[in-house]
């Protein structure tokens, strides 16, 4: 018997990293997984994991997308009990004197649409059905969402805005929905770039950030998969909302002469 043996589960950002690791874990635990992506990659999800996943091509930063990926859920299997809100792009972290004035605005409009409107619109689209289901939502944060650094102007002050929707929502949707974050630090994956900044995909880990985490490791892109199981259980997380969990690797206890007292 899984952990959410039974529960339907619509995912953003599920074509690779992260999202494709815990889409793998939640079809394990018993979920079925609308599993969506603006990448064609995550249709490999449904020869990989079979009929527990649909695979669904979408921009979830438009307000069609998001429908569409309920809709799925719905017609499908009939109900949704989970949403999870884990699609985002970077900013290379690029700071702000080394973005031209003139596409910043621009800049501001796609990273922001990713990574803050795409969560609003998501739980909007999908509210009905998680208030008859007494569902939950998750949103996947990040370490640069309470701390600087962990990103450019533009990513931290998204990550930001991130936990403040995890807080807000889950008092909004109280007692009927849980709302909480996932703040990864690292993961060995590849992020999206802004494209009004010139940016294409990068990897996320750079040279020399092993030694700068206070555990020594880069964690696997599995290695977060269990906090949200455990987030959207609804038994093992039932006293949980309004909660970000951090899985940073030490990051916001790093020391300023060694990141850790033993390394």
């Amino acid at each position: 018997m899984g952990a959410l043996d039974g529960q339907i589960v619509v995912f953003t950002g599920a074509g690779a990293g992260i999202g494709r690791a815990v889409v793998e874990r939640y079809v394990a635990e018993g979920a079925c997984v609308v599993a969506v992506d603006i990448s064609e990659r995550v249709l490999e999800l449904a020869s990989e994991l079979g009929p527990a996943v649909r695979p669904l091509v979408a921009d979830i930063a438009t307000w069609e997308g998001n429908t569409a990926a309920v809709d799925a859920a719905l017609t499908t299997w009939g109900r949704l009990d989970v949403f999870v809100a884990n699609a985002g792009i970077t900013d290379a972290a690029r700071p702000l004197e080394d973005i031209p004035g003139e596409r910043l605005p621009t800049a501001f409009g796609e990273l922001f649409g990713v990574n803050v409107l795409a969560p609003l619109l998501g739980v909007r689209a999908a509210l009905d059905s998680l208030l008859e289901s007494r569902g939950s939502v998750i949103i996947t944060g990040s370490f640069a969402g309470s701390n600087t650094a962990g990103g450019g102007v533009l990513y931290t002050a998204s990550k930001h805005a991130v936990h403040g929707l995890v807080r807000q929502l889950a008092y909004e949707l109280a007692p009927d929905v849980r709302v909480n974050g996932v703040a990864p630090g690292v993961a060995p994956t590849r992020l999206r770039g802004t494209v009004a900044l010139g940016q294409t995909t990068a990897d996320s880990v750079l040279d020399g950030t092993r030694e700068r985490l206070p555990l020594q490791a880069i964690p696997p892109t599995d290695a977060y998969s269990g906090i949200f199981t455990l987030l959207a259980s609804r038994t093992e997380a039932a006293a949980m909302t309004g909660s970000v969990v951090t899985a940073d690797s030490g990051l916001s206890v790093r020391g300023i002469a060694r990141p850790g007292g033993r390394v």
